[in-house]
């Protein structure tokens, strides 16, 4: 048998991302970094390859393109959807982030995955300073994108 023949393939999942429209101009840099390293939210897709098929905002408050966007990601290839970390370290956090992670896996029947790249350092701590994610939510919410201080850090 060739040498070719023996290699095993990656699953390969296909992702989507919502940002939040404060954050309309971002690059996405950090969501990508994090893709490309699998850290933070990502870092379940370790030892899987990962494609991006869709990256779009929020449309605003409150939030009309979670209505329509998930459709065409998933016509796209999309097996899950990720609500960018910028919804959760935003002043204030997203209030909506719950009912659009419910809504999306109810109304397309896709998983939601809060979070995206690491929460940055100097976030978790005035998140932490002024009690933003106490409540059980939101320690659920948050779960996906903690990380060690030092990988916080790098993304300051």
């Amino acid at each position: 048998m060739k040498g070719s023949d023996c290699r095993m393939e990656k699953e390969l999942v296909k992702v989507g991302i919502f940002i939040c429209n404060r954050y309309h101009t971002c690059a996405g840099g950090k969501c990508l970094r994090a893709l490309r390293n699998r850290e933070g939210a990502f870092s379940i897709y370790e030892g899987k390859d990962v494609e991006l098929v869709g990256y779009t905002t929020c449309d605003g408050c409150p939030g009309g393109n979670i209505e329509y966007a998930p459709a065409e990601m998933k016509k796209n290839g999309a097996a899950v959807i990720h609500l960018a970390t910028g919804m959760i370290v935003g002043y204030p956090p997203c209030p909506r982030i719950d009912f659009f992670r419910r809504f999306i896996r109810e109304n397309f029947d896709l998983p939601v995955v809060v979070g995206t790249h690491p929460i940055p350092e100097k976030y978790y701590r005035i998140h932490t300073a002024l009690g933003t994610w106490n409540s059980p939510l939101w320690q659920e919410l948050i779960a996906p994108t903690l990380a060690t201080p030092e990988i916080r850090l790098a993304y300051n």
